[in-house]
């Protein structure tokens, strides 16, 4: 059983930098501009699973490998980099494409997958779960792993609500956007650049500090 004391600082916690925009953020706001508030959630719902995988591996002890191997980090946060920069060349390459009404399984799909990938190779997302949680799990209450769990999805819940609220602000101008061809194009671009931008600071990052 949680502590209550520690359970309210590790919440608050969670919440001030649940709202600190970082790069979860900031890729939901690219893809909800590109493709509107549907994309924007459905975006959000793929980093939120991969949140969870994070919060599972770090659980059972397979974050500690991550941690304490040097190239195991630096191969997941290169692909990671490689994947935005990946995506932010197919928007910037699409730009000109016309905005036509596509089958909604195919979109739908992909942008959820995307997410979840985006997520699962970020290494920075397994060490902070490794660093940050354990400071509110308490040995002495047992069940060590049960806590890790229930506070991680605590904090991913968190992460998620305020993607979910950038998604739904950004949405509607990214809809507006999709209606003219030369904004469109603009938005793409700008976006693209935005996601590459992303992918270069990654791999740029020290990686331990």
């Amino acid at each position: 059983m949680l502590l209550t004391s520690r359970f309210l600082v590790f919440l608050g916690a969670a919440l001030i930098l649940a709202i600190t925009p970082g790069p979860g953020i900031f890729y939901v706001l690219a893809r909800s501009l590109r493709g509107g508030r549907r994309e924007g959630v459905l975006s959000t719902a793929g980093t939120f699973l991969g949140g969870l995988v994070h919060v599972g591996a770090a659980a059972f002890g397979l974050s500690a490998i991550l941690a304490a191997s040097a190239v195991a980090f630096e191969t997941v946060r290169y692909a990671g980099a490689a994947y935005l920069i990946y995506l932010g060349y197919r928007m910037i390459r699409s730009r000109r494409q016309e905005a036509v009404d596509l089958d909604l399984e195919r979109p739908s799909r992909g942008t959820f997958v995307q997410g979840v990938m985006t997520e699962v190779l970020n290494p920075k997302t397994a060490l902070f779960f490794l660093s940050f949680i354990p400071q509110f799990v308490s040995v002495q209450q047992g069940h060590v792993a049960a806590q890790f769990l229930i506070l991680g999805a605590i904090s991913v819940t968190l992460n998620t609500c305020a993607d979910l609220l950038v998604a739904c602000f950004a949405g509607p101008l990214g809809a507006r956007m999709k209606r003219s061809a030369k904004l469109r194009s603009r938005q793409r671009t700008a976006s693209g650049a935005a996601m590459i931008g992303l992918g270069v600071y990654v791999a740029a990052a020290r990686g331990r500090s």
